[in-house]
């Protein structure tokens, strides 16, 4: 019977390991553990028995590549895996591994995951095979072993003895649940585009009180709350916002800030964008399909109806973005249209300040028409490795190849994130550099017809904030006109209470939770689509 005990132990051992994940609610036998004992007992010996062993072995190790995932979506999206939605993210991944990694070691490290899962099966099955050898067994013994597995499974998790509960079964049973969710939810939002439609609420709202104004919306990647709550961050964020304070201060800038909270954390930046154009809270990727499918009106929509110049700025974009052309924008400019002839940044094809500096040259200095542009900074995406300073000399950025001092400096990232200190303390540098950009570009660049509107879109992975951190990210609105900025505190009429959580300075509410982000869209409709700036007047 010893190899029997080993094998159960082992089995046993790998089977609870499918909910670390869960940690710290890991359980010490897992209830598939015993009910294979029994199972095992009763298998016929020669080629019937292995055929089905390595099919237990194939769907084990199914379901432990379903776990590593399900471990790293925790990790970087702060929420557990949903095989429903995220099928599609593997491709992210890839691109995310190649472009941190490089070419060589992503298919050195994908076959090493493959003689891993291999190795993996083969190991499952010939404890399996262990099972099935142990001699002399009670005849009772298999059929009391796969009842006390089926009674453990199925008892609520209330009722299950201490230490036991199922692993596999739990998995399947959450995955199953989870997709009944996202359906209907889905169904949901089906239908709440289709009650929009039939309403009439579905049409384009000219942004009138802007129709003489560039508006400049900036998502910075991965500004957060945590920037400004967290002890470890704030010493660092505050005193880059006091600098900017000052220098927005010095030029006769005027800046209000509050906070929106984001149906995202951590990656899937596309989602807080949609949101936040269209009005609608789109959280997962089945919604933001829908969304284009739909062809539902947005920001964009509504600027182009006050006669404004759309536009979409996407560095970070290096491949077919049919998307962008369904959101409905004039122009697209992603990384292969911005002619930048400088040295890439691992995952960042273009640091911020060429990005800030080629949008006004290419963009703003090119037409008299109103500009409305969406921008989607890099800079601060992980890995956070290089960080680059922001060069006192804007005007000699050029093409970027000014930029060529930092080709493959600081350290490589996969050394790097051996240390998750070291990737913390990188992070916020990265947040440090991008609003020091920005500060740049609004000092030179932000004017009484401009209207910047500058937020994070998401707050950065779990490990960075901690557990059960806000989702809430910082937005800061610039102009020189202060008449631009009022609707967003208040201006004092009862129609326009202003938006929730927005004061003045650069500093937003600490204490107050912001507002969703799909609100922003209506309260901009609200201030702006019958109110004509007072220079206009």
């Amino acid at each position: 019977m010893k190899r029997f005990v080993v094998s159960a132990v082992l089995l046993n051992v790998l089977l609870v390991a499918l909910s670390l994940p869960a940690y710290p609610h890991v359980p010490l036998i897992a209830a598939e553990a015993v009910l294979l004992a029994g199972v095992c007992l009763w298998l016929p010996a020669g080629r019937p028995g292995t055929a089905v062993r390595l099919a237990l072995g194939l769907v084990y190790v199914l379901l432990a590549v379903a776990s590593a995932a399900d471990a790293l979506i925790r990790e970087s999206l702060a929420r557990p895996l949903n095989l429903y939605l995220d099928a599609g993210l593997a491709s992210t991944i890839l691109n995310q591994f190649t472009a941190n990694l490089g070419p060589i070691m992503t298919v050195l490290a994908t076959l090493m995951l493959m003689a891993l899962v291999l190795a993996l099966s083969a190991l499952f099955a010939w404890l399996l095979k262990g099972l099935a050898q142990a001699p002399q067994r009670p005849r009772f013994l298999a059929p009391a072993l796969v009842l006390l597995a089926v009674v453990a499974t199925m008892l609520p998790s209330g009722l299950q003895p201490p230490g036991v509960a199922s692993t596999a079964w739990a998995f399947g049973v959450h995955q199953v649940q989870l997709a009944e969710a996202s359906a209907a939810a889905s169904r949901d939002f089906n239908e709440q585009l289709a009650q929009r439609y039939r309403n009439g609420q579905d049409r384009a709202v000219p942004l009138v009180g802007l129709r003489d104004d560039d508006v400049v919306l900036a998502f910075i990647e991965s500004y957060g709350m945590t920037n400004l709550l967290d002890d470890r961050y704030r010493p660092l964020i505050d005193a880059r916002l006091t600098t900017m304070q000052q220098a927005l201060d010095a030029t006769g800038l005027h800046v209000v800030s509050g906070r929106l909270r984001a149906p995202v954390q951590g990656g899937q930046s596309w989602l807080a964008h949609a949101t936040l154009l269209s009005g609608l809270w789109v959280n997962s990727q089945l919604d933001f399909d829908t969304l284009l499918a739909s062809r539902r009106t947005t920001l964009i929509d509504d600027f182009k109806a006050a006669g404004h110049r759309t536009v979409a700025v996407m560095p970070a974009i290096t491949g077919p973005w049919p998307e962008g052309n369904q959101l409905g924008y004039d122009e697209i400019h992603d990384a292969a249209h911005m002619n930048y002839q400088g040295p890439p940044l691992n995952w960042v094809t273009m640091p911020d300040q060429y990005t800030w500096t080629w949008f006004d040259r290419a963009i703003r200095q090119t037409t008299d028409t109103p500009v409305f542009a969406e921008l989607a900074l890099i800079s601060s995406h992980a890995p956070w490795v290089p960080i680059l300073p922001v060069l006192d000399d804007w005007q000699s950025i050029g093409d970027g190849q000014v930029f060529e001092p930092w080709r493959n400096s600081g350290e490589a990232p996969v050394s790097l994130w051996k240390d998750y200190d070291r990737v913390r303390d990188h992070y916020v540098r990265a947040i440090d550099y991008a609003l020091n950009v920005v500060t740049g570009y609004a000092t030179r660049h932000v004017d009484s017809h401009t209207l910047l509107i500058v937020l994070g879109d998401h707050q950065p992975a779990p490990l960075v904030t901690g557990d059960g951190a806000t989702r809430d990210v910082p937005v800061h609105i610039i102009s020189g006109d202060p008449q631009l900025l009022k609707p967003f505190t208040g201006d004092g009429t009862p129609a326009m209470p202003g938006l929730p959580s927005f004061r003045d300075g650069i500093f937003p509410e600490r204490s107050t939770d912001g507002i969703r982000m799909d609100r922003f869209r209506g309260f901009l409709q609200q201030a702006f689509a019958a109110r004509v700036s007072e220079k206009a007047r």
